[in-house]
Formats: structure tokens, C-alpha cells, sequence
């Protein structure tokens, strides 16, 4: 995959507060006859990014979206801690590096039948990039 569009933040949708990691999530996925995990990048609760997929290996994580995007899940369902967001906030800096025309989106941004990941990704994203400049 050389062409990316959309770097997608997801959450797992699992319980807030109860440890996942990437490994369970390949397991789920494959449970579901899927080809593993679907997620490239895994944020735990702790702020450990966890990789899942290999970026030259497309997603299943936001079809038909999914040729030309990244998938990057949160642990929980909508009460992300600091580490968290500290981890997805460095993690998508740097993949920005690589693909600088790359939209930074929620999942629900691009499906509106979704809520994931629950919190309005495109603001909180515009307010990292202002602090940036600042």
C-alpha cells in the first residue's frame, strides 16, 4: 500500500478500563474466519502502541475505505486515558510524516451508520495540529 487517503482511528468497543492488546484482537478477528487483525496500530491502556497489520498489507477495518487507510484502534469504548491519547497523538505525527496528505479521521467519519471511536476525532485533531504551530 503506497497510496493513503485516511489515517482511521477506531476503539476496540471493549469495556472501558479492561486491558486489550493486539494479540487478542488478531485471535477475535480470526475466531471471525477473518485473515487477523484488521487494525494496523493497537493504543492499550497504558499507551503501548501495539502493531497489528504491516502498513503494506491492506486493512479490514473501514470498508470500502479500506485500500487507501490505516487502521488504528483505542482500547475501550469512550473513555480513553492521557497515555492513550498522548500515544495516538504521537503515533499519528509520525505516520503523518510518511503520508502527509493522509486525513486524519474518525471511523464514524467515514460510515455514519458508526459512532466509533466515540469522540469527535477531526476537532481533536484540528486542536493538535494548532498546538503544533503554536
Amino acid at each position: 500500500m503506497t497510496h493513503i487517503d485516511y489515517l482511521v482511528v477506531h476503539c476496540s468497543d471493549t469495556p472501558n478500563g479492561r486491558e486489550t492488546h493486539a494479540q487478542d484482537i488478531h485471535r477475535w478477528h480470526l475466531e471471525q474466519g477473518w485473515d487477523g487483525i484488521g487494525y494496523h496500530a493497537v493504543i492499550t491502556l497504558k499507551g503501548e502502541v501495539q502493531w497489528g497489520r504491516p502498513r503494506y498489507w491492506q486493512g479490514a477495518h473501514a470498508d470500502p475505505f479500506n485500500q487507501a487507510s490505516l487502521g488504528i484502534c483505542l482500547i475501550g469504548r469512550d473513555d480513553f486515558n492521557c497515555a492513550q491519547m498522548r500515544a495516538l497523538e504521537g503515533l499519528l505525527l509520525s505516520l503523518k510524516l510518511d503520508y502527509p496528505k493522509a486525513s486524519v479521521v474518525g471511523h464514524r467519519d467515514l460510515n455514519p451508520a458508526k459512532t466509533c471511536p466515540n469522540f469527535d476525532v477531526k476537532t481533536w485533531w484540528l486542536d493538535v495540529e494548532r498546538k503544533g504551530l503554536d
